[in-house]
């Protein structure tokens, strides 16, 4: 089934935790972790123990950008197997709230990406056609869907030479959510003229499927391109899925009219009772226009709210999501969460946070009780899941270890040889005069020097220091905007300057060879800053560099740095072993800088010339709008989602001049 592709074969610790993983899933563990080492190759064991399980795979993540570069490499590992994208589909998301003390009710607003809404639907069409699926999605896995059951009742499959009339087709066509369009054909739409109806399936990229008839006989069916208006591959067998995972037959349909319909007297009766009279009216009008919808079009505005109806569920149920999508075809699959200290901490807190808001607009009348059951999966529910976990982290949190028990298996060597940096403590009292003299020797190599501190004014206060000393320094904090981070980042690397100095430098995406010295100031002030994962993970920041070196200023030793100085010292110990008796040489990571980012006339030199912006004259700064919306649009499709936040952030400065 996978058939992983890549130049490279895994190292000895690569093969020794591919094969403990696959052992202990093959005994029927349920959950396993493994603890890999910033810069080990965590992500092409995970592609290995794929390959070797032969398990259709759900691979989670707790950022966007994260599951993009995930995405990325996946699909270059697996380029013959179904690898798709399952992550929120809107690029701006406002939901609908209710706020008592001002009595201020505030409208969803959303905007829909249309190319991650095709990606969704790629996604649950695959895990119901194929077995061989990678599917990486963000904590959107864990969100309520349709019931996959009546999404498969609705599937279309055309074979050749089938029977089948033209209106009882077009009739199964806008019950899985098809419009007719003869003018502005786009996706979700048919089309007919005469004997031909054409169907641009909701998620294919550029390709429609044609359909020629002779009377109710389906003659011919191919691919094709109606931008280049060319005939494409032609096909003997077709299936259509529906345009949402929320679309339900008509006699399903009807049934969740009827339930609405009953659900709303009760919930009037209530009103009526408690004298509620301006609640009554506001949930009279609201459902019975949805009503009215749902009967005429079989969609309303908010239908996810009233998914307990729409799926046939029980209140309190657990709802339906991705999982099931892939338990419907599967008995058995594998679920990674990729830095799983962070990710299921996010898994956790997203139903308290959800229930909160909705209970709000249920008790003031805008919205039905079942709209409670419109809810992401509560964390009981998603770690009981009927699947294999595989936890990945370089540092595992207590939940994952105290779950995989004795199946933690350790990923310490890098296949380049390089160890964890050395770890010198330095006293406090006098930390920024001590750090001066030794970043002034690192520089003088040629190496790049991060600095950790507290609070956003002692970041600016120490660069205002040293820059008075000769250092060429930059500081980032929350305080500065995206495009201007990237520049920054940029600028280290390409030795524009030698020191950064931020407050929490541990973002996805930092991955910096050219950094050797990591200085963290007032490291003994106990807190998320400075605890054993915070510290483990800033240091790891220098595990790319020959040279690596961490600077701990403190007063005392608390518990977080020994514990980070024992971890460090104990894998230091194995590396060094490991090289000696494998004759290995350490050598620095080589990262060439893409060269997008020497050519491209990026986000990042628009924020240079955005400090002119202000002379410019408005039909000028009109026309740049114009082409950064283009490039906004553009950096999305490719899933570079950061880039593409960066350039709206500048679009909403020029709006604003």
């Amino acid at each position: 089934m996978f058939n992983l592709i890549s130049d490279f074969k895994p190292s000895f610790d690569q093969k020794q935790a591919i094969k403990n993983i696959i052992k202990s899933i093959k005994k029927g563990n349920k959950y396993q972790t493994l603890l890999g080492v910033t810069g080990s190759g965590k992500t092409f064991t995970m592609a290995n123990v794929i390959k070797e399980l032969n398990m259709p795979t759900l691979i989670m993540s707790h950022n966007k950008s994260l599951c993009a570069q995930l995405y990325s490499e996946f699909k270059g590992f697996f380029k013959q197997n179904k690898v798709e994208y399952f992550i929120s589909y809107y690029d701006y998301y406002q939901p609908e709230a209710y706020i008592p003390r001002t009595d201020m009710f505030i409208e969803k607003d959303s905007s829909v990406n249309e190319d991650l809404e095709r990606l969704r639907l790629s996604a649950t069409a695959s895990l119901l056609s194929y077995d061989d699926v990678i599917c990486v999605a963000s904590v959107s896995a864990n969100y309520g869907l349709g019931n996959p059951s009546e999404y498969e009742g609705l599937v279309l499959i055309f074979e050749e030479g089938m029977n089948i009339t033209q209106k009882e087709l077009l009739k199964k066509l806008v019950d899985m959510g098809y419009k007719r369009n003869d003018n502005f054909f786009d996706r979700a739409d048919f089309r007919v003229n005469g004997d031909i109806i054409d169907i641009y399936p909701a998620y294919f990229e550029d390709e429609v499927v044609r359909l020629e008839f002779f009377g109710d006989e389906l003659e011919k069916m191919y691919h094709f391109n109606i931008f280049e208006n060319k005939k494409g591959n032609e096909l003997k067998k077709f299936i259509l899925y529906p345009t949402s995972q929320f679309s339900v037959g008509e006699n399903r349909l009807k049934e969740a009219i009827k339930g609405i319909k009953k659900e709303l007297q009760e919930r009037l009766a209530y009103f009526e009772s408690e004298n509620k009279l301006v609640e009554f009216q506001r949930l009279k009008q609201r459902v019975e226009f949805d009503i009215e919808m749902l009967e005429s079009t079989g969609m309303c505005k908010g239908i996810e709210n009233y998914a307990l109806h729409l799926t046939g569920l029980k209140s309190g149920e657990t709802p339906y999501s991705l999982f099931d999508y892939f338990q419907i075809k599967n008995k058995d699959f594998l679920v990674i969460v990729d830095e799983s200290h962070v990710s299921l901490p996010q898994f956790r807190g997203m139903f308290a946070g959800d229930r909160s808001r909705k209970q709000t607009l249920v008790d003031y009348g805008f919205r039905l009780p079942s709209a409670l059951d419109n809810r992401p999966l509560m964390f009981d529910e998603f770690i009981n899941k009927n699947c294999k976990f595989l936890f990945v982290s370089a540092t595992p949190a207590q939940l994952e270890l105290e779950l995989s028990k004795e199946n933690v298996f350790h990923q310490i060597m890098r296949p380049t040889g390089l160890l964890d940096p050395v770890i010198e403590l330095k006293d406090s009292d006098n930390q920024v005069e001590i750090l001066y003299d030794i970043a002034k020797e690192v520089i003088s190599r040629n190496e790049r020097v991060l600095v950790t501190v507290l609070t956003k004014k002692l970041a600016e206060e120490l660069s205002r220091y040293y820059i008075e000393l000769g250092i060429k320094v930059k500081y980032m904090h929350s305080d500065i905007d995206a495009i201007e981070r990237n520049e920054i980042i940029r600028g280290l690397r390409l030795g524009n300057f030698d020191m950064l100095i931020g407050i929490n430098l541990l973002r996805e995406g930092l991955d910096l060879p050219e950094v050797s010295l990591i200085a963290i100031m007032d490291a003994d002030k106990e807190g998320f800053l400075r605890s054993t994962t915070s510290l483990i993970q800033t240091m790891g920041r220098a595990a790319r560099n020959i040279n690596g070196k961490v600077l701990l200023f403190a007063k005392k030793i608390t518990k977080s740095i020994q514990e980070a100085i024992d971890i460090t010292n104990e894998r230091r110990k194995l590396q060094q072993a490991y090289n000696k008796k494998h004759n290995i040489t350490p050598i620095s990571v080589k990262r060439n800088l893409e060269d997008s980012l020497k050519n491209e006339v990026d986000s990042a030199e628009l924020y240079r010339k955005g400090k002119k912006l202000e002379k410019m004259p408005a039909s000028e700064r009109a026309k740049l709008i114009k082409g950064l919306r283009k490039q906004m649009l553009e950096a999305a499709k490719i899933l570079e989602f950061e880039k593409a936040a960066s350039i709206r952030d500048e679009i909403n400065k020029l709006k604003n001049l």
